[in-house]
């Protein structure tokens, strides 16, 4: 397969008939490329503009080739984002891009997608504070795409809107349009290519080693599009993906290569000079966030409190987190307490700010009522597709039949042995069940586990539970045990930009510790709304209770495990679809393999 064909791009400011004239021109005579990525301000920066980018948003004008675009801020940003984000086509996780209009898609956030064989990440929007729902990338942003880039794998593409400290050529050495975070980012991916914007030149750096890689990484920074000076602004590049070369082939060094510049020492002095702080009373430590100069420290030595701990009862740092993982502040959090408040000292959003604004004893806040013991009166549906007496089940898909619960392979599989638990009575969800069968969930969900773990592989459980939902099911998907470690990261970047929060909590991976968590979930579960909950690999549950008049897909969570593996297309079962004889050869095979695990 010939190595894909890309087109780079420098900040647009909404010039979109210059930079595709300038892009159909290329393509006839060096062409054909198979994509454009824009990186830096990709909106306009003034209002007289508008109406020329508004003509392609619209469709009055056409965009020439795939486009993919970040920096999402600018006049008119706000409106035509919030437009593309509620477009059902758009609902739901989609690490590839949101389609704004034919041809031209924005990466959101951050994230971590496929192109014709090309790992590519990206950090869209410049840093900031005030949690903007467009054109700023937060903490969990990053810390999501730190996740997905530790897989396995080298990562071929890094495309960021700003430019890393150690990027800043010579003739341009003052740090606006430049983000520290960034520096610390792309020093940890090693990406093969760094493309970034906003610095107004065309800047192609020697490629510089990488330290523990093999690899070295180029860095092109891009100038606008008709920038005044008659800076390079398009460049075009056909990289072979890393994932078809062999070692020798991606070791290769260049003569003119230099050491990477992403060293300690060096960098310490220069992220201290434009790191900047709030001018008020509240402790520097406390916006560490935006602090990676210093060297980090064991976990618990540092002054200030971890954001990604509090949050979401985890850290992918680990020990070698700079900031403390602060239980008791968890716990506070847990509780209803604003974050900015423990992070910061005081929460700006004032009377809007849905959170409480003092500490909370346990006493102040008892656990949610649980679900009685007593099963619902919920009559059996003759039309229901997973009642065992209905003349519309696919029993040919049934794997395994317990007393209480039955496991099926999963109609439309988001991939192979992609299996449902369902419960036997006709009933909404696993709760209504009398916890006393809760062991034989367990079981199942402990044998299921452990099949998997021997394909190398670890199971998700995820249930959403809704009263448009008259059958229960919860659904088990295998993930490669080498992606399994940022199945937490990506569920709550996910739910964030759908502008929820899960609640999260990590249990022991013991055993005898699930029925733990089945009596946990059983607390955080209010009959009155919807909720999800999903089970991830490292024993961290995420919970979400979600009211009847808010908008959340019911299929958030194969949404989710599509977009972590790359095959968007697929979130949607009906997209699955096999045929029956397709379908019972999976069910044999499951069976054969599944036998001496088979509690039933």
């Amino acid at each position: 397969m010939a190595a894909p064909r890309i087109l780079l791009a420098g900040d647009v400011f909404g010039r979109l008939n210059q930079l595709f004239k300038r892009v159909q021109s290329v393509n006839k005579s060096a062409g054909p490329f198979d994509a454009l990525f824009c990186v830096g301000q990709f909106f306009p920066d003034s209002p007289e503009r508008l109406e020329e980018f508004m003509n392609y948003v619209e469709g009055r004008s056409s965009v020439p080739l795939p486009t993919y675009f970040i920096g999402d801020y600018g006049v008119a940003a706000p409106k035509v984002l919030s437009t593309a984000s509620k477009n059902s086509a758009n609902l739901g996780f989609k690490m590839d891009g949101l389609t704004i209009c034919e041809n031209l898609h924005w990466l959101r956030g951050s994230g971590k997608f496929s192109f014709q064989g090309l790992s590519i990440v990206y950090l869209s929007g410049r840093s900031s504070s005030e949690g903007q729902q467009f054109g700023t990338y937060s903490q969990d942003d990053v810390d999501a795409l730190r996740a997905l880039a530790e897989e396995s794998g080298v990562v071929d593409l890094g495309v960021t809107t700003r430019a890393s400290l150690a990027d800043v050529p010579a003739e341009a050495s003052d740090s606006s349009g430049c983000d520290p975070a960034i520096s610390e980012l792309v020093a940890e991916i090693k990406p093969r290519y760094h493309i970034a914007g906003t610095k107004d030149i065309f800047y192609a750096r020697e490629p510089y080693s990488n330290t523990d890689a093999v690899h070295v990484t180029r860095f092109l920074g891009l100038a606008s599009v008709g920038n005044p000076k008659k800076q390079k602004f398009i460049h075009a590049i056909s990289p072979t993906p890393a994932c078809t070369m062999s070692t020798s082939e991606i070791s290769v060094k260049p003569s003119n290569a230099t050491l990477s510049p992403y060293t300690f020492e060096e960098q310490t002095g220069r992220l201290k000079e434009v790191t900047k702080r709030p001018g008020d009373s509240m402790s520097d430590s406390q916006y560490w966030r935006y602090d990676v100069s210093k060297k980090r420290q064991k976990s618990g030595d540092g002054d200030g409190l971890c954001f990604k701990f509090i949050y979401t009862g985890s850290c992918p740092r680990g020990e070698q987190c700079n900031f403390q993982h602060d239980m008791d502040s968890r716990e506070q959090f847990r509780r209803g307490v604003c974050l900015d408040l423990l992070l910061k000292g005081k929460c700006e959003k004032g009377p809007e700010c849905s959170f409480k604004h003092e500490l909370q004893n346990e006493a102040e806040n008892p656990p949610r009522r649980r679900v009685g013991s007593g099963s619902m009166s919920v009559n059996r549906s003759k039309e229901c597709w997973f009642c065992l007496s209905s003349p519309n089940v696919e029993s040919h898909l049934i794997i395994s039949v317990g007393e209480n619960y039955y496991c099926a392979l999963a109609k439309g599989p988001l991939v192979e042995d992609h299996v449902l638990v369902i419960p036997i009575e006709h009933l909404p969800n696993t709760f209504t069940l009398s916890q006393e069968f809760e062991s034989e969930l367990v079981r199942l969900r402990d044998s299921l586990q452990l099949y998997f773990r021997n394909r190398q592989k670890e199971a998700v459980l995820f249930e959403w539970v809704s009263k448009r939902v008259s059958h229960a099911n919860l659904q088990v998907v295998p993930v490669p045990s080498s992606r399994a470690a940022a199945v937490p990261d990506i569920f709550n970047m996910a739910a964030k930009r759908m502008g929820f929060k899960l609640v999260s909590k990590k249990f022991s991976l013991a055993v005898d510790n699930i029925l733990d968590r089945r009596k946990w979930l059983r607390t955080q579960f209010d009959e009155n709304s919807n909720f999800f909950y999903a089970e991830v690999p490292d024993g961290t549950i995420l919970t979400l209770s979600v009211d009847e008049n808010e908008k959340f897909p019911a299929q958030f969570g194969r949404e989710v495990l599509a977009g972590l593996l790359n095959m968007p297309d697929r979130a949607d079962w009906r997209n699955c679809s096999l045929s029956k004889e397709e379908e019972t050869s999976a069910v044999e095979k499951f069976k054969e393999g599944f036998k001496e695990l088979d509690p039933n």
